[in-house]
This record gives C-alpha cells, structure tokens and sequence, in this order.
C-alpha cells in the first residue's frame, strides 16, 4: 500500500464502515470455523450409517483440509488478478456448494469429494478475508481486528458443535450440512453489501475511481492521483535456507508441521474419541464444544502473556502445558465434569500453541524475505494438518486406544516445543504483545 495512504489510515480514527468491514471478515471466520470441524461434529452419526473404519473416517476428516490447501496454494493466487473480494465471493459460492452436496451425499467417497470442494472454498475465503481485515483497521485498532478474526473460528467451531448436538438428535447428521450451505449462503449479500475490495488491490490495479469510493466510504479525502506503489522484494526459498537462516527455518517448519499436527488431531478427533472412551454421542460433542469454547480465549491468553514475558517462553511452556493436558484428559472420562473441564483448557491452549508459532515466526525473517518464510512455514504445518486425521484412524483400526492417542499426540506436541526452544532469536526479535494471525 502506498506509504502516505497507509500512514493516513493508520493515524485516522476508524469510521464505522471500516468496523462493518472487519465485522464481514470475522462472520466469514465464524462460517469457516463452523465448515471445517462440522465433519468432526458429525463423525460418529457418518461413521455408525456408512459403518466406517477408523482409516476411513479419517480421511473424511482430512478431505476439508485437503481442500483448504488447495483452495490456499490454486484459487487465492488469482486474488491478485481479480480482487480479493471477487475471490471471496466465488469461494463462497463453492464453499454453499459444497456444504449443500454434503447433505446430499449418498457414499463416503461422495462426502469426502465434497468435503474437498467445500475446503476449496474455505481456502480462497481465508486468504482474502484475513489481509483485507488488516488494511481496513487502523495501527490503534489492527491487533484487535486480527484477534476478533482469529476469535470468529473459534465461536464459529463451537457454535457447529452446538448446532451439530440439536439437528442430530432430531434430524440426522444431515441437517447440519445442510444448515451450514444456508448460512454459507446469507453471507454472498452481505460480502456484497458491505466487504470492500483490498485497498492493496486497488492500488496494484491503479484504479483511482474504486480507491476515491472506499476513502469516501472511509471518511477519508479523496486522492487526485494514484500514491505510488513501493513494490515488496519477492523473497526466495534459497534465501530462506542460506546458512544464515537454514537453522531458524528448518525448526520452524518443524514447529508448525508438529503444532498443527497436534491442533487438527485435537479438533477433528476429540468428539469422536470420547465416544470411544465411554462417552454418549451427545456427550462426545459437548467435550467437543467446550473445547473449541476454550479456543476462544486461547488467543487472548497467549498475547496478554506475551506483554509481559517473552513470547518464546510463553510458547514453549503453552506446548508443556497442552501436552500434560492431553495426557490426563482420557483417564479424566470416568469423572464427566472433569473432563469437559479439561476439554475447554486443552482447547485454550491448543489454539493458543498455533497463534503464538504465528506471532513468533515473522520475527525469524528479515521484510524482504517474510512472506516466504512464514509461508512456506504454514504450508508444511498444513500437511501435518492433512495427515493427523488419517494417522489417527490407522493407528484405531490397528487396536490403539483414545488414551494411547492422545499420549501420542502430548508427544508431538513435546518435540515441537523443543522446536520452538532451539529457535535462535535475538531480544529485540522475540516480540511481545504481537496480535496473533487469524488463519489456521
């Protein structure tokens, strides 16, 4: 964005059409959340009509991620060519497709094809939703906006846990597919109503007319002239991996391959297992919920923290924390009100394990480089992410128990805060009190 553009919003007050704007982009965040874990919600009524191995129902589990990937690395590119909010508005429409032929499906490689295309969809939408919430918010407001986005997946999780307990008792797990197309649906007029296109497209695009109607809708004076654009240096993979940095990116794809690995296999498995444990299928999803209702304040946690220790260390003792949790969550079945306990502080530090690796990981990279860096940082997460659910069904079909799974995983998370400890930064390099990202 152009320097004198971004320095006046940032020292402006925000109108009230920047908060609807991020207002739109949490919304968008709360149907993300409630999309992807809906499978999770619904696994034991799929699993018990289709009669699925533990193999199977994990690739069901894994099918939406596959999809977010897909959506990330093939639809959010083309944001750069026809705008960010054209793609969310696409991504959309594929996302309400997808939800719909869900509840249509007749066949679990039928569900699994549509889980994917509904991922697909969820893909594009993140990546749009998130940047143009940061450049509608001010310096004052921007950590915030961040947050609430971040926020959003998590309400959005535990609302489909919710939903997902009412429909299936009365309707089938069926019903909370297709309750997800409609309200994927309501969100197209209200992306068209009030999300505007990304200010940084509008510059690229060099289109004076669009970017004077946003600055007005802002409150903000008109430009007579287009700023000019500074472009970024393009970073490169073997500038990440030069000796210099090698170390620091080596551990951080580590990081995020074992902290998501950890995240996903947490929330897609957790309702699933506690049937497994003993639990009532209604009661699995409750454990289910109140962990995800735990992940909305994960976040919060983890930056009020970080204002006053060093983000690093809060990090590390986050993964410590989590995988003592995890360890004693199963055994903690036998007593139902301790265990849903435990299942809402595992969900507050499971996801605030994922938000810190997010805050922390920009500070390993110079600017020129950033992008690159925690990208492909994130995507080695994500396939930790894709592969948790599958590893998971395997090792049940092969006679582990939930308790055994879950050690596993306190395991995991173990080695990836070894990751996190062995990172090489300097003070001014470990940040405190940095918003952390919203995406997942």
């Amino acid at each position: 964005m152009g320097v004198n553009l971004r320095e006046r919003i940032d020292a402006a007050p925000m109108s009230r059409f920047q908060w609807s704007a991020i207002a739109v982009c949490v919304l968008l965040n709360v149907l993300d959340g409630y999309d992807v874990l809906v499978m999770a919600f619904t696994a034991t009524g799929v699993s018990a009509e289709w009669r699925l191995t533990g193999t199977e129902l994990g690739l069901l589990l894994s099918a939406g991620l596959v999809g977010m990937a897909l959506g990330s690395l093939f639809l959010a590119p083309f944001a750069d060519k026809v705008g960010r909010r054209a793609m969310i508005l696409l991504c959309l429409v594929l996302a309400t497709t997808g939800m719909g032929l869900s509840a249509l499906s007749q066949s679990a490689v039928q569900l699994g094809l549509t889980r994917v295309l509904t991922g697909v969809g969820i893909g594009g939408i993140l990546a749009g939703s998130n940047v143009i919430s940061a450049e509608y918010a001010n310096r004052r407001w921007r950590s915030l906006a961040v947050s609430l986005n971040s926020t959003g997946y998590a309400i959005g999780a535990t609302g489909g846990g919710i939903v997902a307990a009412v429909l299936q008792s009365t309707s089938g797990w069926r019903a909370v597919f297709a309750l997800g197309a409609a309200a994927t649906a309501l969100l197209i007029p209200a992306v068209l109503w009030r999300l505007p296109e990304s200010l940084d497209f509008l510059l690229t695009q060099r289109s004076l007319e669009r970017l004077n109607r946003s600055l007005a809708a802002m409150k903000h004076p008109q430009v007579e002239a287009m700023p000019e654009v500074v472009p970024a240096p393009a970073g490169k993979v073997r500038q990440i991996l030069a000796p210099g940095l090698r170390r620091n990116t080596l551990l951080t794809w580590a990081g995020f391959f074992m902290l998501m690995f950890a995240f996903y296999f947490v929330t897609t498995w957790t309702p699933k297992l506690l049937v497994q444990a003993g639990l009532a299928a209604d009661q699995g999803i409750t454990g289910g919920v109140l962990l995800n209702l735990g992940g909305i304040f994960g976040s919060t946690l983890i930056g009020l923290l970080a204002a006053r220790f060093a983000l690093k260390r809060v990090l590390v003792a986050y993964t410590v924390v989590t995988a003592a949790l995890l360890l004693a969550f199963v055994p903690a079945t036998s007593a139902l009100a301790a265990a849903f306990a435990l299942g809402a502080l595992i969900g507050l530090f499971v996801n605030g394990c994922v938000a810190g690796l997010y805050a922390l990981t920009p500070a390993i990279y110079d600017a020129p480089v950033r992008a690159t860096g925690v990208g492909w940082g994130i995507g080695i997460g994500r396939i930790g992410a894709i592969i948790s659910p599958v590893v998971a069904g395997r090792l049940l079909d092969a006679g582990w128990g939930p308790g055994q799974l879950f050690a596993l995983v306190s395991g995991v998370l173990v080695l990836g805060g070894l990751a996190v400890h062995a990172f090489r930064l300097s003070p001014s390099e470990n940040p405190a009190g940095r918003a952390p990202a919203a995406s997942r």
